[in-house]
């Protein structure tokens, strides 16, 4: 019943995309560590750009958001790589490293560059287990889980980024993350993670079968342009 759903919405989906890009209703997933961040800076030129298009957004884990796309329960899913996607399409639409935040009054703040060993890793607050940006900065750090002491079981990146005001400790954002927490303290330094990267890229998700992908398209280029 399930496969006889998606063919239909599959051929209705077809016949609309045939007319305009952008003009069929998407759902699409996007992880914590990305929507946050993401959206607020590509949203407004989407608007601007497809003002008749209707986006309907759902946050979710990576895990969940995998396992939705191949259930076709979403269209699309904008995921943080490298993540196990067997049998799904990948279209990345952009790279970024990771920085190092701290506070401004640290004694390493003046740096411009870190690598990984020269960060106390006793310090280093990551998100718990599950996150996929917790496995990607200790993949960037070269660490094990074992390695890495505090699990505070943070749960948000922006929890981790208060926890550093709070003098709590140290954490590594994503580049997209940024200007926000530029405009939201004058209390933090981010710096950049002088490790191999780049330390994580972004993409879309879609089954093979996806008849949308000229949708996924256009959202790609709208989105790409606002993050250069």
């Amino acid at each position: 019943a399930q496969s006889i759903k998606l063919e239909v919405d599959s051929l209705y989906q077809l016949s609309q995309n045939q007319k305009a890009p952008l003009n069929h209703p998407m759902t699409v997933g996007v992880i914590p560590t990305v929507g946050p961040y993401l959206l607020p800076k590509v949203l407004p030129a989407l608007r601007q750009q497809y003002p008749d298009f209707k986006l309907t957004i759902i946050e979710e884990q990576s895990h969940v958001l995998v396992d939705m796309i191949r259930k076709g329960e979403i269209d699309t899913a904008i995921l943080a790589l490298p993540y196990p996607h067997d049998g799904l399409l990948a279209f990345e639409f952009f790279q970024e490293d990771f920085y190092w935040l701290t506070r401004n009054d640290a004694e390493q703040s003046g740096l411009d560059e870190i690598t990984s060993t020269e960060i106390d890793q006793s310090k280093l607050m990551l998100l718990k287990d599950g996150h996929c940006l917790k496995d990607h900065a200790l993949a960037a750090c070269k660490l094990s889980n074992n390695e890495q002491s505090e699990t505070l079981g943070a749960t948000s990146l922006n929890t981790l980024i208060q926890m550093v005001a709070g003098r709590m400790g140290s954490t590594l954002v994503p580049e997209m993350a940024l200007k926000q927490i530029n405009s939201q303290s004058d209390d933090l330094k981010a710096i950049h993670l002088n490790e191999p990267g780049p330390h994580r890229r972004i993409a879309f998700l879609s089954r093979p079968n996806y008849i949308g992908v000229k949708n996924i398209e256009c959202l790609m280029e709208v989105f790409a342009e606002e993050l250069r």
